[in-house]
This record gives C-alpha cells, structure tokens and sequence, in this order.
C-alpha cells in the first residue's frame, strides 16, 4: 500500500487529490499539510512513500518546504503539483530536488501514474513541461561529450525512468557496476538526481519528451 502526503493551502484541491487516490487498491492518503510548514512533521509523522505538493503556500512555499525535506529525507519523491508552469518554478523546484513536476490541469489517471512512477525512483515531468522546454533547447556544443558511450546509454535509460536495477538487466551489468556508471555521469553534467539528468537529456535531444 502506497502511502500518499498532500501539502496545499486549498481544501478543495484537498479534497479531489484524495478521492482520486484513495479510490485506487493499492495506495491511501495518509495524512494533508495545508502550507509549507506542516509538511516536514507530517512525514516525519506518517512516514509517506510519496509526498504531493503545491508551489504556492501560506507561510512556506513548497520550494523552500522542499529544501526541509531534502535535508532529512533526501531520497523520498516529492513532487510538484501546481498551476504554475513557467520555467523559472520548474527549474526552481528541480534544484531544490523535486522528483517530478506536473500540473494541476491532468486527468487523474495521469496523476496516479505519475504517483506510481515516482515511487518506484523514475523522474515525472508533464508532456507540455517537458514539450516546452524541448522545443526551447539551445542546442551549442555537445553537453554530454564528455560521456562514454556507456554512461549516453545509461542517461537515456534514467531518462526512460528504469531503476538502476532494470539497467543493470537491460545492460548486463551488475547493480553496483550500474550505481557507479550513475555517479560518474551525474558528476560529469553537474546535476543532483535522475529527474535533473532526464530534463537535461530531453533539452538537448537526446530523448524526446514522450520518452519520459
């Protein structure tokens, strides 16, 4: 059973994310911040597998309620759920480590695909996100040149959303061979997490948006 937190400000929202989740077998909403500041006792409280939250909140927004969060729980999914789509929230809730971002406008068998993706470790980005920031990519010198050949196979299989494990067995590689090929390339493009390598890859085509 996965169990889901909900962080917004309006009880509606509220309402709908839980009837649409708790209508589903297999996970339940345990527990609903109505700002920033509710949200670390709450995981700390109920222990979510997946954390949904709003940008825009009283008192703490959810960038910077997110910013908590990774310091405690630097693995759990978090994502972004909200009506602001422009690029400044999208990059600013990727830095701060979301594990997706989507909007409040998809349908819900969407969102519990989403949930679901995200609790099994693969990056969520909405199609017009991710469409967009496609079709805005510049495209100058080769931003994964100083990848091996490995590691570009590797990054279009995170951008896919496989676990490191499914790598592993697409590969023929060992888990732990796959982890350091991960780190490396992680290191080498100077990002944080899956879902900052994955945007990458989409920007500069390496894989195209649906994709994802």
């Amino acid at each position: 059973m996965l169990k889901i937190l909900i962080a917004d400000d309006h009880q509606i929202v509220r309402r709908g994310l839980q009837m649409t989740i708790d209508a589903e077998k297999d996970m339940r909403v345990v527990g609903e911040a109505q700002n920033g500041t509710q949200v670390l006792a709450l995981i700390k409280k109920h222990k979510p597998d997946v954390v949904l939250m709003d940008m825009q909140m009283p008192e703490m927004d959810g960038v910077d309620a997110l910013k908590q969060v990774r310091v405690e729980f630097p693995v759990l999914p978090v994502l972004i759920l909200t009506t602001f789509s422009d690029d400044a929230h999208v990059y600013a809730a990727l830095r701060a480590g979301a594990s997706g971002f989507l909007l409040k406008e998809m349908n819900g068998d969407d969102l519990i695909a989403a949930i679901r993706g995200a609790a099994q470790g693969k990056p969520q980005l909405h199609p017009e996100i991710a469409r967009r920031l496609m079709s805005r990519a510049p495209m100058p010198d080769d931003p994964f040149e100083s990848l091996t050949g490995r590691e570009r196979d590797i990054l279009k299989l995170i951008a896919r959303g496989r676990s490191n494990k499914e790598i592993a067995l697409e590969l023929i590689l060992t888990e732990m061979t796959v982890k350091g090929y991960v780190s490396d390339l992680f290191a080498k493009l100077g990002v944080n997490d899956r879902t900052q390598a994955a945007l990458m890859a989409v920007r500069f085509g390496l894989v195209m948006p649906e994709e994802l």
